[in-house]
């Protein structure tokens, strides 16, 4: 491993949350695409429907 000195501890924070961060972005546009499929999804049954 690298040796980061005296930072270290700053660093290996500043790596963590900067992951946490990337992992929730990603966790919200999964949730949120899910979302619009099942809108989008739903939209097409009424327009089959009616149209």
């Amino acid at each position: 491993m690298v040796d980061l000195g005296k930072y270290a501890g700053t660093v290996l924070g500043a790596y963590g949350v900067t992951i946490l961060l990337i992992l929730g972005l990603v966790w919200l546009s999964l949730r949120k695409g899910a979302e619009m499929r099942r809108r989008l999804e739903a939209q097409e049954k009424r327009m089959g429907r009616n149209g």
